[in-house]
This record gives C-alpha cells, sequence and structure tokens, in this order.
C-alpha cells in the first residue's frame, strides 16, 4: 500500500458513510415482496432516473468524447454489477441477512489479488493485518447464521457468486475512474446494469409489472441510499484509492446491517457476531489510520 496524503482520509470517511448507506439495502430487499431480479432492475432503473437529467444537462459533452474501447468496459463493469445485484439479492430471499452479507464482503481477497495482478497495487504488512483482522470478525458476525441444506445453502452459494461479480465490478471500475469523471461514467455503469437486468428479468419470464406502492417505494429507497449515496461514492473514491481499499471499507456493511436487522426484524446478534464487528472496527481502524 504506497503512501497516501492525508486527504484521503476524507475518502475513507466518506467510503464509512456510504457504506452505512448500502447498508440498508438488505433491510429494505426483506421488506419487500417481489422477485428479486424486479428489485434489482427497479433499484437500477429509478436510479438511472434520478441520474439522467443532471448527466445530460451538465455532462453531454463528456460521454460524447469517451472513447469506444472504455465504453464496452464500462458495459462490462455494469453487466458485472448486475450479475451481483441478482444473485446477492436471491440469496437474501434464501438466507439470513448476516449470512449473506458476510459472504458477499469477502470480495476483499479476490479484490486484492486482482489489484496486485492487473494494477500492480500492493499492500503493506501492517494494512494486511487489518484486512485479516476485518475479514476474520466479518466471518465471526454470520457463522453461526450458516445453515447446512435447503435453500439457506443455495442462497449461501449465491452470495458468494456475488463476490465474484463485485470484485470484476470494483477491479473494472479503479481502471476507469483514472480517465473518466464520475457521473458520465456511472451514468453508463447503471445504464447497462439497467439493460442487463430488465433484459434478465424478460428471459427468466419474471411479469415487469404490476407491483404494490410499497413495492415502488423499497425500490426507489434502493435507488436513492444504497445506489446513489452508497455505490455512486464507492465510484468516486476508485479515483483516488485502490480498488482493494474500497472493497475493505465494505467491510463494515454487516456491522451496519446486523444492526439494523436486530432493530427492525428482531434478528437478534450474539455474543460471537458482536465480537465479530469489534474486530471488523479494529481492522479497519489499523487498515486506515495505520497502514499508510
Amino acid at each position: 500500500m504506497s503512501q497516501q496524503p492525508k486527504g484521503h482520509i476524507n475518502s475513507y470517511a466518506a467510503l464509512i458513510l456510504s457504506v452505512l448507506s448500502v447498508s440498508t439495502s438488505s433491510i429494505f430487499v426483506r421488506f419487500s415482496d417481489a422477485p428479486a431480479m424486479i428489485i434489482s432492475a427497479y433499484r437500477m432503473l429509478f436510479t438511472l432516473l434520478l441520474m439522467t437529467p443532471v448527466v445530460l444537462f451538465k455532462h453531454k459533452k463528456e460521454l460524447a468524447q469517451i472513447t469506444r474501447r472504455d465504453i464496452l468496459y464500462a458495459i462490462g463493469s455494469g453487466f458485472f454489477l448486475a450479475l451481483h445485484f441478482a444473485t446477492w439479492i436471491t440469496s437474501l430471499k434464501l438466507t439470513t441477512v448476516a449470512a449473506s452479507t458476510v459472504l458477499v464482503q469477502m470480495s476483499p481477497i479476490f479484490v486484492i489479488a486482482g489489484s496486485y495482478i492487473f494494477f500492480k497495487e500492493k499492500i503493506n504488512k501492517i494494512a494486511l493485518i487489518g484486512v485479516i483482522t476485518a475479514i476474520a470478525g466479518s466471518v465471526l458476525v454470520g457463522v453461526l447464521d450458516f445453515r447446512v441444506g435447503g435453500t439457506a445453502l443455495a442462497g449461501d452459494f449465491l452470495a458468494l457468486a456475488g463476490v465474484l461479480f463485485v470484485a470484476g465490478y470494483l477491479l473494472i471500475g479503479r481502471e476507469l475512474r483514472k480517465r473518466i469523471n464520475l457521473l458520465p461514467y456511472t451514468f453508463i455503469v447503471y445504464g447497462s446494469c439497467t439493460a442487463f437486468l430488465i433484459l434478465g428479468c424478460m428471459l427468466m419470464g419474471v411479469p415487469l409489472y404490476p407491483y404494490s406502492p410499497k413495492n415502488y417505494a423499497i425500490f426507489f429507497a434502493l435507488a436513492f441510499f444504497c445506489t446513489i449515496l452508497g455505490h455512486t461514492v464507492f465510484n468516486w473514491a476508485l479515483k483516488y484509492l485502490p480498488a482493494y481499499a474500497v472493497s475493505i471499507c465494505s467491510l463494515f456493511e454487516p456491522v451496519g446491517a446486523t444492526f439494523l436487522a436486530f432493530l427492525i426484524l428482531g434478528e437478534i446478534p450474539g455474543l460471537m457476531q458482536l465480537c465479530g464487528q469489534l474486530f471488523v472496527l479494529i481492522g479497519l481502524y489499523i487498515f486506515i489510520a495505520k497502514g499508510d
């Protein structure tokens, strides 16, 4: 992990706040009775509708200047994001919030490897200790909720698939954000993600409408809180921080999600989960404060 300016602490602070926003996604999903693919598709469609006026009004020229190669890579990033949402949101329908969220937060392992292979971005020993501590904490948060057999096992496998897809999404974003501004980049990524998810619904025979007003409100909340305030900040940070740093900060999500699941869904965390959350916080502190 290379020496970073003090200003990057602000980037980490923004990331942690965005992770808190993303932590609400598992709760919103559990309150929706719509199919997982529909939740994913409408989440991204509403995000796109919120962004379009601003992007077309202020960034139209920038969009036109993006090379065909970079557009294709951005579409690829959108494809990985679509697969991530489809697999992870489906997993929430099949297993517990803690188990699904923890499994999908194993992405730092793959992102660290990918960052080294593709970008030669190394992580120092102190930062690595922080990463291992935070990952161990994440495992403790959800380990007691892992169930063997039935739908829970299928949900766990889908969450693991979501790990690989989000890693690809972040790694592509790390490269493209070096030369493409935030809103033009996310507009292409979210737009292609929306198209892939709607196409997936059509191929799977999932009806696109009608759904209840409650569901549409949930779709909008997912778009605004979890995507605009969450994933968009992730993509903003990719210009200033390595992809693995963004991925590692997302390890705070199980802490926030488990806390919200306790408050709202009555999923009571045990002693091991509380210890795991403490490990996550200690690991993130080591990585952010001592790993530079």
